[in-house]
């Protein structure tokens, strides 16, 4: 009884994934796409993400509202994949199927295999490294390519701060909008590292920079008064708590154009002063960077947890919208994203 069930949910599986693989990958093609979000638990038997990258499927089986037993879902999870191989033509051996149980912090990070099995991803002109063996997250999230076109549209001679940057693919994308500079802050040597390679496979270059030297203000106004004679943008990569780098730079009075700001739900990594968790924070957070804010300048925020709702009382001077709904692209439509807001100082 129990084979003829995961049978049949294999079989409604593949004809799902059949059906949207064949309307996506004509839009994708047509818009110069590499990477799009095929399936996200349509089924509620089916509790997977599936996510097509070039000739490979990288996905998260969710958990399931009530116990199963370990050698059953197993067994369910490999006829599945076989599903999913023998439906999409992609061998077995670039089909990476995670468990996505419920993360705190930067759990969803952290390194969980050593397959070491990337891909140089295209979005348009821009290049992506993933990684869709080694953590349960690739280091591109495909439900913000709307987001990062809009900041490249918006970039264009501006001073861009990027907080809690991960891989940078939002301060790339601002490069390659002609911003003035672009600063990109994250705690992690590993992301950052591999920001510096988004960047350079766009053709920038990326040099390190500590908070120390960025908050000297000799050293802002060295930075400021060079960038404009250089033919590409003066991108910095800033190893930093994001959270006390935005205090030390709001008592440096440093500044910038635009700023980015996707920070985690929860954190209470070692290297943090305490613990952050964003529904209880944010208000402080916002304030803190609405002070980086040059005059008219915008701040881009982004909330990754559920139920999240903005009260805007908490910042009379500022006018924000909620612009998730522009953000949802063909791939996503009818699906769940993160909440977004730009907020701009009057």
């Amino acid at each position: 009884m129990q084979e003829e069930k995961n049978a049949l949910q294999a079989q409604i599986l593949s004809n799902r994934l059949r059906k949207r693989d064949k309307h996506l990958r004509k839009w994708a093609r047509r818009t110069g796409i590499d990477a799009y979000r095929l399936y996200d638990r349509d089924i509620p038997e089916i509790p997977l993400a599936l996510d097509r990258y070039g000739d490979a499927i990288a996905g998260a089986l969710y958990e399931r509202p009530y116990q199963k037993d370990a050698g059953e879902e197993s067994r369910w999870l490999a006829l599945i994949k076989t599903a999913i191989s023998q439906t999409l033509s992609v061998p077995p051996d670039h089909i990476f199927l995670k468990e996505r149980k419920r993360q705190r912090g930067k759990a969803q990070y952290e390194k969980q295999q050593t397959e070491n099995f990337t891909q140089d991803i295209h979005e348009g002109d821009l290049i992506f490294k993933v990684n869709l063996s080694d953590y349960l997250d690739t280091g591109l999230f495909l439900d913000r390519r709307k987001l990062r076109a809009l900041i490249r549209s918006g970039a264009e001679g501006k001073s861009i701060l990027n907080l809690f940057c991960y891989t940078a693919s939002l301060s790339v994308a601002a490069a390659k909008g002609r911003a003035l500079l672009v600063d990109s802050v994250d705690m992690s040597n590993t992301y950052l590292n591999w920001a510096a390679l988004n960047f350079t496979l766009n053709g920038f270059h990326a040099s390190r920079l500590t908070p120390e030297r960025l908050v000297r203000g000799t050293a802002w106004k060295e930075r400021l008064s060079s960038a404009p004679g250089t033919a590409l943008p003066l991108c910095s990569l800033i190893r930093a708590d994001a959270l006390r780098f935005i205090n030390g730079a709001v008592e440096a009075g440093l500044s910038w154009d635009m700023i980015i700001l996707d920070p985690p739900s929860f954190s209470n990594s070692k290297k943090m002063r305490g613990t952050f968790d964003l529904k209880r924070d944010y208000r402080e957070l916002i304030s803190q960077c609405l002070k980086l804010l040059n005059p008219g300048g915008g701040l881009y925020f982004s909330a990754n947890t559920g139920n999240f709702c903005m009260d805007a009382n908490a910042f009379p001077h500022a006018d924000i919208k909620d612009i998730h709904t522009q953000l949802i692209d063909e791939d996503f439509k009818g699906k769940k994203t993160p909440a977004c807001y730009t907020i701009r100082r009057r």
